[in-house]
């Protein structure tokens, strides 16, 4: 059997081994800082590879640089040894922290069992680092709303000044008061850096999630605006940028304003590859149909008149026409007929020219509803408050929910059903938010599932915040931002279903927490521990965790989606998971049997995986294979 890894992918190992098998005359040896021999890439070799012309040293080129940026890659490639662990308690308080000490919030799950929806609890950086393998190339739309960097708002403090072996050791220290965020004031120095620092890492790590048909759209202000829409060049390439859709967030102006006053935000939207990308047409208006009319009594229907002529000349449409009435019309000055005369007649004997009711108008082509080669209208790059809601409709909702104002700056639900709408979701799709805040991107998934009849699933992450003891969230029981998120999803779901009491669809979601390892450090670092330590050692697993805990862990390093169906079982005595219908089948009990391997067996499953030291004794462990190659040889056998 193999041994599973428990840990993420160090990325940066893995593009060096699709680079060695492109251009494996790119690859040489170099020393490290140990003084080592280690295998490298040759820049210059590879540039002469992939480029008519090297680029080296100084050379003037265009490109996008900050301090630190080196080093915010190697962030977002570093491996990290994390886990998710599941919380399935309905409570509304906290409970406490975890094992390193990090306040979370454990107001657990709403229909554990079976809801297709998640809301994880952690740093994003290392929350997207455990879900890139499960969930790559599987989600249809991303959309977050980042700090803006006004200078009050926090940004994520990731530490750059340590080593890969530093970071894996430390990743996700929080400071004293329980937060791995800093307020990013400009008077440090490194304003626009820190944020950069903040947000690039994690827009690499978010294009891997996207199907070639996804698309993501970023919130931002003007304070960092042009700095994103640079990353996101660089990260999503310029060719599938779509659009910078403008938001009006404000419906009247800010008298006490110092010069202007600003009443829009910018929303980025960035398709994954633009050619597989089609992007959600807008239901039609009324006031869009009434431009369709029919004072003719076509047979075909209700139509709307369109200019024939057109601004670029050409010899072969120009021509007059004569009306109905005899009067003989020319093309306007310095324009021409859209259409050569050929053209011309054949249109009109197919009674798709218009001459007016008096059949002495200008000539105008009837262009029919019926017809138009797009269902539904092209969105436009202005979002209107009165089509989306504003920033004050955002807060509102959340007030009237919550009975008070315990979040600042939730984005309305009316936006982000828009934004759903134009990521042309399908069924089954599945939508990630990993600064989802006041989870209202999880609201609009429900709302727009009811409307649409569809079944779009949802990931939330969010970094449990403490809230200020001083502020209304706190005051009014919120103890951070994830208790701010989850209660809103569950008041919402109950305000929905209410409001559509025939409407079937899942209002649920599965809590996970990001956490240490369940594996204790030996099983990642045993060098550096003495040969007397593996005497008495009995088993490689954290004594706090549960079976579920490291069933999810199993999970995540199978790629085997968290929203998959859990059934538990007792065979012999033995707590038996079975996921997705025998897909993954684990036991992590003790003591366990020929004959709880053997009933495993019979199910056929495609991945069986249990503890190393869990067979009941020798000979469990010398017939385990023959059980196996006896009733299901084509499973893939792991263990932890």
């Amino acid at each position: 059997m193999d041994k599973l890894k428990m840990q993420t992918v160090n990325k940066a190992d893995e593009n060096f081994k699709k680079l060695a098998a492109m251009f494996p005359n790119a690859v040489t040896e170099t020393i490290d800082e140990n003084g080592e021999v280690v295998r490298a890439i040759d820049k210059d070799v590879l540039m002469q590879e992939i480029s008519c012309k090297v680029v080296d040293g100084n050379e003037e080129r265009y490109q996008f640089t900050w301090p630190d940026k080196k080093k915010s890659v190697l962030l977002a490639n570093a491996p990290i040894n994390k886990t998710l662990r599941p919380v399935r308690d309905d409570e509304t308080t906290p409970t406490g922290a975890d094992s390193e000490g990090k306040p979370y919030c454990s107001s657990g799950s709403v229909d554990f069992d079976t809801t297709e929806n998640l809301y994880i609890e952690g740093d994003n950086l290392e929350v997207l680092k455990l879900l890139q393998e499960t969930y790559l190339g599987k989600v249809k739309m991303i959309y977050i709303d980042p700090p803006y960097n006004t200078g009050n708002d926090f940004v994520y403090e990731d530490d750059f000044a340590q080593s890969t072996e530093e970071y894996l050791d430390n990743s996700g220290q929080f400071d004293d008061d329980g937060n791995r965020l800093v307020k990013n004031f400009d008077s440090n120095g490194r304003f626009h850096t820190d944020w950069l620092n903040m947000i690039y890492p994690r827009l690499r790590l978010a294009k891997d999630f996207l199907s070639d048909d996804g698309v993501i759209f970023v919130s931002i202000d003007d304070n960092e605006n042009e700095n994103l829409k640079k990353c996101c060049d660089e990260v999503f390439g310029s060719q599938n940028f779509i659009a910078q859709l403008v938001w009006e967030r404000a419906y009247a102006p800010k008298n006490d304003a110092r010069f202007i006053s600003n009443s829009h935000d910018y929303v980025l939207m960035y398709a994954k590859n633009l050619t597989d990308f089609v992007i959600g047409r807008l239901p039609r208006t009324d006031a869009a149909n009434a431009r369709y009319q029919n004072p003719d009594n076509d047979p075909r229907g209700v139509w709307k008149p369109s200019d024939l002529s057109v601004k670029t000349y050409n010899a072969a449409c120009d021509y007059p026409i004569t009306t109905p009435s005899g009067r003989v019309i020319e093309p306007p000055a310095g324009r021409c007929w859209s259409l050569s005369k050929n053209a011309f007649l054949e249109r009109l004997r197919d009674n798709r020219i218009y001459f007016g009711t008096d059949g002495n108008s200008v000539p105008c082509m009837k262009r029919f509803l019926a017809e138009l080669k797009y269902d539904g209208m092209a969105p436009t790059s202005i979002m209107f408050y009165k089509d989306v809601g504003h920033s004050q409709e955002g807060a509102k909702e959340v007030t009237k929910l919550l009975d008070a104002g315990v979040f600042d700056g939730p984005k309305p639900v009316r936006l982000l059903t828009r934004l759903l709408t134009l990521a042309n979701l399908k069924e089954n799709s599945i939508v990630l938010d990993f600064f989802s805040g006041a989870s209202s991107t999880a609201h609009g998934v429900m709302q727009m599932n009811v409307d649409k009849e569809s079944n779009i699933k949802y990931i939330m992450v969010q970094l449990p915040e403490v809230c200020e003891e001083k502020g209304t969230a706190y005051k009014s029981g919120y103890k951070n931002i994830c208790e701010i998120g989850k209660e809103r999803i569950r008041r919402a779901a109950k305000k929905i279903a209410e409001e559509n009491p025939e409407a079937k669809f899942d209002g649920g979601f599965r809590v996970l927490k990001c956490d240490t390892s369940n594996m204790k450090n030996v099983y990642y670092n045993p060098a550096e521990y003495e040969p007397s330590l593996f005497t008495n050692l009995e088993d490689n697993i954290k004594e706090d965790r549960t079976s579920e805990d490291l069933l999810f862990q199993v999970m995540l390093d199978l790629g085997v989606l968290l929203s998959s169906k859990i059934q538990e079982t007792t065979i012999a005595g033995k707590k038996v998971f079975n996921v997705e219908d025998n897909y993954l089948i684990a036991c992590f009990d003790d003591n366990v049997t020929e004959e709880v391997i053997t009933e495993i067996a019979k199910q056929k499953p495609y991945y069986f995986v249990m503890r190393d030291s869990s067979m009941a004794n020798d000979s469990v462990a010398t017939n385990f294979e023959q059980i196996f190659a006896a009733y299901s040889p084509d499973t893939v056998r792991k263990v932890l």
